[in-house]
């Protein structure tokens, strides 16, 4: 092995591989040293419960990446590598206490029949919602998608301020500001759809009533309408392992169970990384750490610039996550409708109320009462998951804190995750049971990992936090992970930022990985 790249890589997550072959593919050569057994990151799928069932450990949807600039540049390349995707027609449906439920699906009638059965006015607003996408998807995704600079943010709204106008260009610069509650509400009838749409949020440390969350269920409402969704043909590890195989075409060094104890620089210039064992690796051209910003101070010992060392220390995580994944004799069987089973996620998040109560809780350090389920059915449309006639179910339970204070429900009296993590899994079984009876007898074995196992596995996940950072309007866009650092820069020159944690955030699109690639090649 060189112990000499033009890059060198911390960390082998998909914003890292992506980063890696777009620079390979300009003609650096690149190093990518990984902590874990195996790249990928949150994005891993393993038989986590019985031998033959394959579990998304983390991401199962990958629509963004499907839809990313990354991959339609490099996409042909991937597929030839095995990449392979899953289409996905009935993206997500929610579940309510009531025995009725809501699904959103690529068929417009069979969608806008379901709104109608809660309100006929609401149906209306979706077919406009549904008409208008194109033309508003054009702007929100061109400012979604920009990188966080100067130049190009005053680009981007200035193409947005031409094409929409003053008025326009600021009921835009509203609606991106406005909270889920407050444009749901203001914009749709029915509490059912509410929350339907409004459990997206959640997905992105979007409570009901947090500014700046409205484009979240809004944007997956339309695209779920528009193009359905996109997972993994065996799992979402799919994308990883391609992407590795086109690294080591192009000669690239991806190098897993090493792990980055330091980042070497001397003069405020970044020249190289020490690994575990010793080694010293030097970087000509760039260090790129896909890293959890308070991470950066421990193997940098100080960028030389305080103010932006206690920034990344004082980055802000979202709440954590449980995930509970179960191999199944049989699907579920829905109280509501066995339509239900057609559906890749079912969300059991029944009001805004009650979403809104579950975040307070979780933010104040509580196990939450009735926590928001999701509930993953993959095998409906990959059967190949699970040996013949079986069947994978892959649960969130969103929210829970990373640092236990206490149980909102007064009944689980652990405060560490080692012993609080199988009675609040029960308690997400109960719930599921309620909207599912019969549930637990189909289990065929499972398998629990709490927040602090998410973080012990990948340490991106602080708390059990799968986005890497909260994506509030303080710490999004030109906030993300600090202002004057949302490129991925660092006072130490040619020291980068990647990942999550950097504009534009959480999800499988790759953005920040492909983003900085394109800087330091120069397109």
């Amino acid at each position: 092995m060189p112990h000499a790249f033009d890059a060198v890589i911390i960390g082998a997550g998909h914003n890292s591989l992506a980063c890696a072959v777009h620079l390979a593919a300009k003609g650096w050569s690149v190093g990518l040293f990984e902590q874990a057994p195996q790249p990928g990151g949150a994005v891993r799928t393993a038989a986590l419960t019985l031998p033959g069932f394959r579990h998304d450990w983390a991401a199962m949807n990958l629509s963004l990446f499907a839809g990313s600039a990354f991959f339609k540049g490099y996409g042909d390349g991937l597929t030839k590598h095995g990449l392979d995707f899953v289409p996905v027609a009935k993206p997500f449906a929610s579940a309510f206490p009531d025995g009725r439920w809501l699904g959103i699906c690529t068929d417009p009638a069979a969608t806008a029949d379901r709104i109608r059965s809660f309100s006929s006015e609401d149906a209306d607003t979706w077919a406009a919602l549904v008409k208008a996408f194109p033309e508003d998807a054009e702007s929100i995704f061109g400012l979604l998608g920009s990188p966080m600079r100067n130049h190009a943010m005053a680009a981007t709204l200035f193409r947005i301020w031409r094409k929409k106008g003053v008025a326009g260009s600021m009921d835009l610069a509203q609606f991106l500001l406005s909270s889920p509650r407050a444009w749901l509400t203001r914009t749709f009838r029915s509490a059912h759809l509410h929350a339907t749409l409004g459990a997206w949020g959640l997905h992105l440390d979007f409570a009901p009533d947090i500014a700046g969350g409205a484009v979240f269920p809004y944007l997956e409402g339309m695209a779920a309408q528009a193009f359905g969704m996109v997972i993994g043909k065996g799992g979402a590890d799919t994308i990883i392992t391609a992407m590795a195989a086109d690294l080591e075409a192009r000669g690239a060094h991806l190098e897993c169970n090493a792990e980055v104890t330091q980042i070497l620089h001397n003069g405020g210039k970044a020249s190289g990384i020490r690994l575990a064992d010793g080694r010293e690796i030097t970087a000509r051209k760039a260090v790129i750490a896909n890293v959890a910003p308070r991470h950066l101070a421990r193997l940098t010992g100080g960028t030389g610039n305080a103010d932006f060392d206690a920034r990344m220390q004082g980055f802000d995580h979202a709440p954590g996550t449980l995930m509970i994944h179960l191999a199944l004799d049989s699907l579920p069987d829905w109280a509501a409708d066995e339509a239900l089973k057609g559906f890749a996620y079912v969300h059991l998040a029944p009001s805004l109320d009650q979403m809104a109560r579950t975040y307070t809780q979780a933010k104040a350090g509580l196990l939450p009462d009735e926590p928001a389920i999701v509930v993953g059915q993959p095998t409906v449309f990959d059967p190949s998951r699970a040996p013949e006639g079986k069947h994978v179910l892959w649960l969130q339970v969103r929210m829970v804190p990373g640092t236990i204070k206490g149980d909102a429900a007064g009944q689980i009296t652990a405060t560490d995750w080692a012993d609080a993590a199988e009675p609040m899994a029960e308690r997400a079984l109960d719930i599921l049971e309620r909207y599912a009876p019969g549930i637990r007898a189909k289990i065929l074995a499972r398998s629990v990992v709490s927040p602090m196992q998410m973080e012990a596995q990948n340490p991106n996940l602080v708390g059990g936090d799968q986005v890497c950072g909260s994506h509030h309007l303080a710490q999004n866009f030109l906030f993300r992970p600090a202002r004057g650092h949302a490129d991925g820069s660092t006072p130490l020159g040619n020291l980068h930022l990647t990942g999550a944690a950097v504009w534009p955030g959480a999800g499988t699109g790759a953005g920040a990985g492909f983003h900085l690639a394109r800087k330091l090649a120069g397109k």
